[in-house]
């Protein structure tokens, strides 16, 4: 103080009060903060933090089921407004398609003739692909094989090892034509290799009216020439059931009773899978101490 005065009366001015720089500011926190942080950062990395997922595990055995179609020019009939009975029954055999879980399924067209349009698979999205492609006349032979429809279609489950063996036929007419006429001894053949065989009728009541693309005679009307009593004996053969369908909210609810009724219980094996976290951890604490190194020998450095 007195030597302030001292100054001032000689003419000098007293020095200004030191302020100090955020450098220094820094220098003093920065440096014991961080060494902390890392302390904290570490030693949570060293308690080895995980993640837990849980899950099931997919059963490795369900029901194989082959979907056996009539792809005939009938199916054209429109008695299942707004479609015709073939977009009718792609509809619901699809709907049914994506109800079912773990079940290998195929596809099996018939007409005149019959054949295997999709063999069984789990690829539900490629089999609703082809049920979504199937077309009228797809065999290119005229006339309805049940039974050819039948036998094939048991060609390709009978090896099956699956638990339950499932065809499911459907038709709006009678067999008038195929190599197998005899529709009880394909039934039995179907008994014979435990396969159970579910027949649904579709074919609205009276007479359908069938468009033709000819301008001149844009429609023709046909009879109805569902053959139930065929086809309720070869369900009641292979131990299944016959169903009629005259729309397609009948039909809908049909594919929906089958899948009510085909049903595999399985016990959920689940299992836990875990994932280590320490890395969120123990990378920002080496970034931190790597920054504070690069900061010591530069911004914060002293020289002597």
């Amino acid at each position: 103080m007195q030597a302030g005065r001292r100054l001032r009366s000689a003419g000098i001015p007293a020095p200004l009060p030191a302020v100090e720089s955020v450098r220094s500011m820094l220098f003093k926190v920065l440096p014991f903060w961080t060494r902390v942080l890392v302390l904290i950062l570490l030693v949570f990395a060293l308690a080895r933090p995980q993640s837990a997922t849980r899950g099931e595990v997919p059963p490795t055995e369900g029901i194989d089921i082959m979907l056996a179609l009539d792809t005939s020019g009938s199916m054209a009939a429109e008695d299942f407004s707004p479609n015709n009975r073939l977009e009718a029954a792609k509809a619901a055999a699809s709907e049914f398609v994506r109800k079912r879980k773990n079940d290998r399924i195929g596809v099996t067209v018939f007409g005149g003739a019959a054949m295997l349009a999709c063999p069984l698979t789990l690829d539900y999205q490629s089999l609703l692909e082809l049920l979504d492609s199937a077309y009228l006349n797809m065999t290119k032979a005229d006339g309805t094989a049940v039974g050819d429809a039948i036998v094939t279609a048991v060609n390709h489950l009978k090896d099956s090892k699956a638990k339950s063996k499932v065809i499911i036929l459907l038709t709006d007419g009678r067999s008038n034509s195929g190599l197998i006429t005899d529709l009880p001894l394909a039934a039995r053949t179907a008994q014979a290799h435990d396969i159970k065989v579910y027949t649904i009728g579709t074919a609205g009541k009276g007479r359908a009216q069938v468009p033709t693309g000819n301008p001149l005679q844009p429609v023709v009307y046909i009879e109805e020439d569902l053959d139930e009593p065929a086809l309720r004996e070869i369900a009641a053969i292979t131990g299944g059931e016959f169903y009629r369908a005259k729309n397609y909210t009948e039909l809908e609810g049909i594919y929906s009773k089958i899948d009510s009724l085909e049903k595999t219980k399985f016990q959920a094996k689940t299992y836990t899978s875990y994932t280590d976290l320490y890395n969120f951890l123990l990378v920002p604490a080496l970034l931190l101490l790597t920054g504070l190194f690069l900061l010591e020998r530069t911004y914060f450095r002293t020289i002597p």
